[in-house]
């Protein structure tokens, strides 16, 4: 097995929206904002190889919204979901899975696209079959008021009206050396891949832990829907990471991709951080 992030743009979004009560002055210290308190963030995914199975965790925003709604997140860098495969030696038609963590836009937007004549919506990854859970997919397309402007039917029903779409019941073994738990404070069955890799077990964070700065417990999103729910589940997840030595794969974090935590007299603490090729 071969593992290869996949960089798709970055977004902007509010410092305040993503450290929740924890204060500028102290989050400040720990990630940068602008002007306007926007945090810069990255939609970094994973690709697994192994094979002829190429497995894709997550494909960021895409690029079928309309203008109003993409500058609402000030889209920037020059990295897209197609230059990071092309760089591969790969296409979107060689992905022959497609694991979403969970149906927010910044997480499974690129999933769907506009056909040539932009009459009618297809999948994306026209070869591959797409997972998310049963709890989630039943979340989103059945929305909340809070989470409803995050999942937006155009990313979602599109894949299951062609066809491509499989469902997780619940902690299980997806593939050979891949396994997924699902995790509910964040949004419901937030899904988050364990793979065995290298003698060693790497995490795919998605929103269970969004950046390096949010290790400490009470830094906790107020996009969180279950706070309390994610800071039980931070809680025992990195008692586990730091007891286990795991290496933990970072979505969002722009200036971190990899990181170890330990245990330290002021609890789970950041260890190290490194680029993926290394591991």
């Amino acid at each position: 097995m071969n593992l290869y992030p996949i960089n798709t743009g970055n977004l902007k979004l509010d410092g305040g929206a993503m450290f929740g009560v924890v204060p500028k002055v102290i989050w400040g210290k720990s990630y940068s904002s602008d002007e306007n308190n926007l945090c810069n963030w990255s939609m970094r995914c994973l690709l697994l190889v192994d094979g002829d199975r190429r497995i894709l965790i997550d494909c960021g925003i895409g690029d079928k919204q309309p203008d109003r709604f993409m500058a609402n997140y000030h889209l920037n860098g020059e990295d897209t979901l197609e230059k990071s495969l092309a760089v591969l030696g790969l296409t979107v038609d060689d992905i022959t899975d497609v694991l979403l963590t969970h149906l927010h836009f910044d997480h499974c937007g690129g999933a769907v696209r506009w056909n040539k004549d932009k009459t009618d919506y297809e999948v994306t990854f026209k070869n591959a079959t797409y997972w998310t859970s049963r709890q989630q997919w039943e979340w989103a397309t059945n929305p909340n008021n809070r989470e409803k402007a995050s999942f937006l039917k155009e990313n979602i029903l599109p894949i299951t009206e062609k066809g491509r779409l499989e469902l997780i019941e619940g902690d299980s073994e997806l593939f050979p050396g891949v396994s997924v738990r699902i995790f509910n404070g964040h949004t419901d069955g937030q899904v988050i891949p364990f793979i065995k890799y290298n003698g060693t077990t790497i995490v795919f964070m998605a929103d269970l832990l969004p950046s390096a700065a949010h290790i400490p417990l009470p830094w906790v999103m107020s996009y969180d829907t279950r706070p309390l729910i994610t800071l039980k589940e931070k809680e025992a997840f990195m008692a586990e990471a730091a007891q286990n030595g795991y290496i933990l794969f970072l979505e969002h974090d722009l200036y971190r991709e990899c990181v170890t935590v330990e245990a330290t007299e002021k609890g789970i603490r950041l260890k190290e951080s490194f680029a993926l090729e290394t591991v």
